[in-house]
């Protein structure tokens, strides 16, 4: 079950990346009906760069494919809570079951991409199709490093990615309080 749970994280990540690349791709080739100038194909060229760094090789390669895989690693090899298991693709981005930081910055992420997607929507062509390019340049990586370091931390001794999973409440002291019940207790 624990294995299931993992993969199904993943591949429901894999999922959302690649319906946002199937989405994108038709604007990207609707550039080959557009007459181009100089300028569009250097925005073209420096888009492409540009997005596949930023986001496909920091934000992706660096960053969230390594917390998915992790992430997902724990699922497959802690005993987890039922809902983390059956949500579990909202577990391995982070939305759950994360450090109050973590799960602040995914929906931060989430909701800029958001307004990112509804504004490029009214771009006209060929600037739509330069923009979208980049971003599939961006996802296409971003899927990749997804599958591959899913790979690698489901299969593997060893993946030394962090999960950023909340912190586990410290002992309590006797007599001390409890976090967790919100109570002193007085043993």
């Amino acid at each position: 079950m624990r294995f299931v749970a993992a993969l199904w994280g993943v591949l429901g990540v894999s999922a959302l990346l690649g319906s946002a690349i199937y989405r994108l791709y038709p604007h990207v080739l609707e550039l080959a009906d557009t007459e181009l100038h100089w300028y569009h194909w250097a925005a073209l060229v420096v888009n492409i760069v540009v997005m596949g760094y930023s986001e496909g090789y920091r934000g992706f390669q660096k960053g969230f494919s390594p917390r998915v895989a992790a992430r997902a690693r724990h699922l497959n090899n802690n005993a987890s809570r039922l809902r983390h298991k059956l949500l579990s693709p909202l577990f391995v981005i982070g939305y759950i079951h994360a450090p109050a930081r973590r799960r602040i910055s995914a929906i931060a992420i989430t909701s800029i991409v958001v307004v990112l997607v509804v504004l490029v929507r009214y771009l006209e062509q060929p600037w739509r199709g330069i923009v979208d390019a980049g971003v599939c340049a961006g996802l296409i990586w971003g899927l990749a490093s997804v599958l591959w370091m899913s790979y690698q931390a489901l299969t593997s001794e060893r993946f030394d990615a962090n999960p950023d999973l909340p912190e586990k409440p410290k002992p309590q002291a006797k007599g001390g309080y409890s976090e967790n019940k919100g109570v002193y207790s007085s043993q």
